[in-house]
């Protein structure tokens, strides 16, 4: 019993020694969430943010001088020319649909050097769905250079970009639905050198979403073009309602800008709907945000290892380089009851049982467990995956470590049908 909160003996025991084991990992986290913090608070004093900054503009926005501070805090944050913070940026896909639609024209080339990309951004492509307004079908022209293993083909880059005719060429940092691992930034770094060394004049964009602050660099740090991403993820820190951004050198935000509103109006248009103040504080928060979640994440994977199910990814102790923790349960009736058992340790609507359903834009029947205080917000506690081989739960979130630590444990208890 945690002062109320049902928790079987014998997951407690296996909690206070998973715990222990990760005290040096935890360490190493803190760590690097002080140096992402000095960032940020440099930055919000460099730029003079003061409470008027907070106010709500309304019609156009073209006087939203708060709206244009925050974009120059994300822009000094990460070590960039711009940035483009939007509410009207509905998701991260919408916000990578918006970027490749304002860097590609008709008969360009998009080229993913990290594989296949995740399962929305196929309908975004047109690799899947049949959708009249996806790249393919606006004479984008799309190609796909695998990694080996967990690694760039590096040799397969310098040959396909030294033919000069990739406009962009884009990595996906995180694993989305494969097996693969995510991509660090030391290896993210390697690929964009390799790229501009024999295309100088390609466009490296970066999806970032789920690796903000999880390392001591992003993408923009390392030679990136732009990256991009969802407030509803860790730059919101449970604080942003919705949103998305783009972060990189000035022409490209002018030309995403322009693709988001119009020609010619570009950044000046937009007006904030009473967002500023929460897009503010979440970024604030953010480091210390996505270290409680990469603890919760390294609790789990050990959590869940010594209780038997070891097929794991990444490991307890294994570098992180976004917030996701992977477990494939090979049974689809584990994978629903421990999605069940996260819905179940949520805040919000844990009385509700999830049940796995067709979602648009993906492939297979999805579980998704998501007690969240913001509808869809995967820097809180949640737990989702396709219901078929190898039955994977893709899990994430937790706003504090305390609160994903318990979520997990209820999570566990509920797999062995304890408590």
């Amino acid at each position: 019993m945690y002062y109320g909160y049902k928790i079987s003996d014998y997951t407690a025991k296996l909690a206070e020694r998973a715990e222990c084991d990760c005290r040096e990992v935890f360490r190493k986290i803190d760590e690097n969430a002080l140096l992402c913090s000095s960032k940020v608070l440099s930055a919000f004093q460099e730029c003079r943010v003061s409470t008027s900054d907070f106010i709500e503009v309304t019609g156009y926005g073209f006087t939203d001088s708060g709206r244009d501070k925050l974009e120059e805090v994300y822009a000094r944050v990460f070590g960039a020319e711009d940035a483009l913070v939007r509410p009207q940026l509905m998701s991260g896909t919408h916000a990578l649909y918006v970027t490749l639609g304002g860097l590609l024209k008709h008969g360009e080339t998009l080229v993913y050097v990290s594989g296949e990309p995740y399962d929305t951004l196929k309908s975004v492509i047109g690799t899947a769905g049949n959708s009249r307004n996806s790249l393919i079908k606006n004479g984008i022209k799309y190609e796909e250079i695998d990694l080996i293993g967990n690694d760039f083909n590096l040799e397969a880059i310098r040959e396909r970009l030294s033919r000069g005719d990739v406009r962009v060429a884009a990595i996906q940092r995180s694993r989305g639905y494969s097996s693969r691992k995510s991509l660090t930034i030391d290896k993210i770094a390697e690929a964009i050198r390799v790229i501009k060394e024999v295309s100088p004049n390609t466009v490296v964009m970066v999806d970032n979403c789920y690796g903000e602050f999880t390392e001591d660099r992003e993408p923009t740090e390392v030679g990136a073009d732009v990256f991009v991403g969802s407030m509803m993820k860790n730059l919101g820190a449970g604080h942003a309602v919705s949103g998305g951004y783009c972060v990189g050198r000035r022409e490209v935000i002018e030309d995403i800008a322009e693709r988001l509103t119009s020609p010619c109006i570009g950044k000046d248009l937009g007006a904030n709907f009473n967002q500023l103040a929460s897009f503010f504080k979440g970024l604030f928060m953010s480091p210390g945000a996505v270290a409680a979640t990469l603890k919760s994440m390294a609790f789990a994977a050990r959590l869940l290892t010594l209780a038997g199910y070891g097929d794991v990814d990444p490991a307890f102790d294994e570098v992180r380089t976004d917030i996701v923790q992977t477990v494939n349960f090979h049974s689809a009736e584990k994978l629903i009851k421990f999605c069940k058992g996260i819905q179940m340790g949520s805040p919000v609507e844990a009385y509700c049982i999830p049940e796995p359903g067709d979602m648009p834009g993906y492939e297979h029947p999805e579980i998704m467990a998501a007690g969240t205080f913001v509808t869809g917000a995967t820097n809180e506690l949640s737990c989702d995956g396709p219901v078929c081989e190898p039955y994977t739960a893709y899990m994430q979130g937790g706003l504090t470590y305390e609160y994903g630590k318990l979520g997990v444990m209820r999570a566990l208890d509920v797999m062995l049908d304890l408590g």
